[in-house]
C-alpha cells in the first residue's frame, strides 16, 4: 500500500502538471470505485485544480467551488500521468481524470477492487475521510507519546493505526523500528523515556529520508513504479538477507496479507520472535534464539 513518502511524491509529481488545469472529464469502467454520491462526479468536470492534499495515505485533489476528489489507492491502486484522453482497456484500468496536457489513470491489480473515489465538499467533508492520526511533522516527541499510548499496544499496531500516525503502514513501520532498534511487539506502556526519544527521532528520520528520496525520483519523472519493497530499505522485504547494522540474517512474522521484517540482534536482543502459524505447528520446538534458529535449520 502507498504510504505517506510514496503519496508525498506523487502529489510532488501531480502540482506541476494538473494545478491551475480544468478537469475537463472523469471516466469511470468501474462503478464501485466511486464511493459517494453527493456532490455528483459531474460537479468537478471543468473545474480547474487549486490545490492537492495528503489525507493519511490518500490524495485529496481541491478543485473550484471548495470541492474535492479523494483518492485512497488501497494496496494494489496506483497512479500514472499518460496523454490526454489515454484509453482504459484492460481490467486494471479503473478511471482516468481527464486535463488539457494528459490524464491521470488509476488502475489497481489483482481481481479484488479495493481502491476508492470520493468526492467531497469543503473542510468538512474532507475530516469525514481522515482517520484522525497526528501529523508527525507537525507533533513533538509530547504529542506522539500521547498518540502511541492512547492504548496497550505492540509499537508496529500503534505506528500503523491510522487514527493515531498518519500515513505509516507496514513498510515503513518496519524501517522505523529498525532504525529505533526496537522490538515491533514491545508494548507502548513498557517503553522507557529514552527508547521514547529514539522511537520518535527514528520515526522523523526515516520519513524526512523516503520522502527526500522519491520525491528526488519524482523529479525526473512520474513515479511509475511506487512500490513497499525497495532495494536500499534496512529491513522490509528483505527477510534472510543480511541487515546493514550487523550483518545478521533479517526475520519475520507472517500474518494474514502482512508480514513484520526485523533483524533479531539489533531489536530483539537476539530472541526469535514467535510466528503465528509455525509456532502452532512446532509448538515447544519453536527456536527461542538465533543459534536455535540456526541449528532448527539445519536438521
Amino acid at each position: 500500500m502507498p504510504e505517506l513518502p510514496d503519496i508525498a511524491a506523487y502529489i510532488s509529481a501531480l502540482e506541476p502538471l494538473i494545478v491551475g488545469q480544468p478537469l475537463l472529464g472523469v471516466r469511470l469502467t468501474s462503478a464501485f470505485l466511486l464511493r459517494t454520491a453527493q456532490p455528483p462526479l459531474a460537479s468537478v468536470e471543468g473545474r480547474v485544480v487549486r490545490e492537492l492534499r495528503r489525507i493519511g495515505k490518500r490524495v485529496a485533489i481541491g478543485v473550484e467551488g471548495d470541492l474535492w476528489l479523494v483518492l485512497h489507492l488501497m494496496i494494489a491502486g496506483r497512479l500514472h500521468w499518460r496523454p490526454q484522453g489515454a484509453m482504459l482497456s484492460g481490467r486494471n484500468n479503473l478511471a482516468a481524470f481527464d486535463f488539457p496536457n494528459g490524464s491521470l489513470v488509476l488502475t489497481e491489480a489483482g481481481t479484488k477492487r479495493r481502491a476508492s473515489l470520493h468526492i467531497l465538499s469543503g473542510e468538512e467533508g474532507l475530516k469525514s475521510v481522515d482517520p484522525g492520526g497526528i501529523d508527525i511533522f507537525s507533533s513533538d516527541i509530547y504529542s506522539f507519546r500521547i498518540a502511541l499510548t492512547a492504548e496497550n499496544r505492540t509499537l508496529k499496531r500503534a505506528l500503523t493505526d491510522p487514527r493515531l500516525l498518519s500515513g505509516i503502514g507496514n513498510a515503513y513501520s518496519d524501517e522505523i523500528l529498525h532504525a529505533a532498534q526496537l522490538s515491533p511487539i514491545t508494548l507502548t506502556h513498557k517503553l522507557e523515556p529514552h527508547e521514547w526519544e529514539r522511537l520518535y527521532a527514528s520515526t522523523l528520520n526515516t520519513l524526512e529520508l523516503w520522502i527526500g528520496r522519491l520525491r528526488a525520483e519524482a523529479q525526473t519523472g512520474f513515479p511509475e513504479k511506487v512500490t513497499a519493497f525497495r532495494k536500499d530499505m534496512a529491513v522490509h522485504g528483505r527477510y534472510e538477507q543480511p541487515c546493514p547494522r550487523c550483518g545478521d540474517k533479517i526475520l519475520r512474522i507472517r500474518y494474514a496479507d502482512n508480514e513484520t521484517n526485523y533483524c533479531a540482534r539489533c531489536q530483539t536482543g537476539g530472541k526469535v520472535l514467535a510466528d503465528r502459524s509455525l509456532s502452532r505447528l512446532l509448538g515447544s520446538d519453536w527456536p527461542r534464539t538465533l543459534d536455535e534458529l540456526e541449528a532448527l535449520k539445519r536438521r
